[in-house]
């Protein structure tokens, strides 16, 4: 444990590193033909892979030797791959972006709204969990873990 804690504080950008096996999951998805077809289809052209197999390594180096330069590389390359990703976030204009939420952010919502909702199946729902009418199957689903 006091060996996890000092690494943790002597690399604290370690939580940008993934698991070793989703670099070469990715690495695999760039070079298969549906990911070229993909890259073709969306770019014009073909990305280079070469860096999911230097974060492969490099990974691999960290994690089973500790290796420093390699983490430092590993680091490097997730900080690059993330501005890539928000480059366009950053660089857009069309949104006015605020420091805080609008004043009536939380007001409540017009009657004519709230009537048509009324009878709604989240306006049910929500009804039956504040009055305590929810039946058993129900409180099962709410339990359940479900990815749609």
């Amino acid at each position: 444990m006091p060996e996890e804690e000092s690494i943790k504080k002597s690399h604290p950008d370690q939580f940008l590193i993934r698991p070793c096996h989703l670099y070469k999951e990715e690495f695999h998805e760039c070079e298969r033909p549906k990911g070229r077809f993909h890259q073709y289809f969306i770019y014009g052209d073909y990305l280079d892979c070469n860096q999911w197999q230097t974060d492969i390594k490099n990974c691999n180096l960290w994690k089973e030797s500790g290796d420093e330069q390699a983490y430092e590389e590993l680091i490097a390359s997730e900080r690059k791959r993330r501005l890539e990703r928000l480059k366009p976030h950053y660089q857009n204009d069309v949104w006015k972006k605020r420091d805080k939420p609008p004043e009536n952010w939380n007001a409540p919502l017009p009657e004519w709204f709230e009537e048509q909702n009324k009878n709604s199946y989240l306006a049910v729902k929500a009804r039956d969990i504040r009055n305590g009418t929810v039946d058993d199957f129900d409180m099962k689903m709410y339990n359940a873990c479900s990815i749609l």
